[in-house]
């Protein structure tokens, strides 16, 4: 391979595309979710095989994360009854998900790359109509409360929703942190923060469950996580400024288009 210059004979583009790519995809993370959608791919062009980056690419997004978890605290105690259950179902579905990927052959995983980038994409298109509809629904449902009315969850029915959820966090994971939310909300929640908490919960849970099973599996490539865990790190706490400037849509939108464009990437590479 070609090196540039001034890098080490042993480092090429590569190095610098899995550094761009992962100060974008904790940026993404950080204001609108996505990251997985440049770092899995830049993770792929390390010449790593299909299943190792995509644990490299859950251990290396998982700290920040895990930082979330902090800024939810509050509201994480307040709904310990419905936290502790979306907890476990975290862990469930987190566990199922990563042993399942451990077992998919590398050629398998790698035919599936496109279409789990499709879906994760086509789901971040959804979030927008869809988080209309539910503020929306939110709207008519305080325009006319009942006397007495108290929001009881559909606990059994959220925690299996939930397990599902997360086994796919613990395969992919692309754009679940949406299927959370609207599940929550098709299940009666409408508080914003509750909802976001009880959603940080399980994913954090399942995504590190998955960060446990695939160190311990050595299906981490450390040289290449070390540096996306720090420049994520970077993106993110970066991103604050760029919230307040762009647009949801516009971050939205572009989530999107490098999700699709991704997609048609390894479509077209068979």
């Amino acid at each position: 391979m070609i090196a540039l210059s001034g890098l080490p004979a042993y480092m090429d583009w590569h190095w610098l595309w899995l550094t761009v790519a992962a100060f974008l995809a904790g940026l993404l993370n950080a204001v609108a979710g996505g990251g997985s959608f440049l770092l899995f791919p830049a993770m792929l062009s390390m010449k790593m095989l299909p299943v190792q980056a995509n644990a490299t690419n859950t251990v290396a997004l998982w700290p920040g994360q895990l930082t979330s978890v902090a800024a939810y605290r509050e509201d994480v105690r307040k709904n310990l009854r419905v936290a502790i259950p979306m907890a476990v179902a975290g862990l469930i579905g987190g566990t199922g998900g990563a042993i399942l990927l451990l077992n998919t052959p590398q050629m398998t995983f790698l035919h599936l790359v496109p279409w789990l980038l499709l879906v994760a994409a086509v789901i971040f298109a959804l979030s927008g109509p869809v988080s209309r509809w539910l503020e929306h629904r939110k709207f008519r449902a305080n325009a006319s409360p009942q006397v007495g009315e108290v929001h009881r969850p559909h606990m059994i029915a959220v925690f299996v929703g939930t397990v599902a959820v997360c086994f796919y966090i613990g395969y992919f994971g692309a754009g679940a942190g949406f299927l959370i939310i609207t599940l929550l909300s098709l299940f009666g929640y409408q508080d914003l923060n509750e909802i976001n908490a009880l959603k940080v919960v399980c994913t954090t849970m399942a995504n590190g469950i998955a960060f446990v099973i695939f160190v311990f599996n050595g299906q981490v490539v450390w040289r290449y996580c070390l540096v996306a865990m720090i420049t994520c790190a970077i993106g993110g706490y970066t991103s604050a400024s760029l919230a307040r400037k762009i647009p949801q849509p516009v971050l939205r939108g572009t989530v999107v288009f490098i999700g699709l464009g991704m997609a048609a990437y390894f479509f077209w590479r068979g």
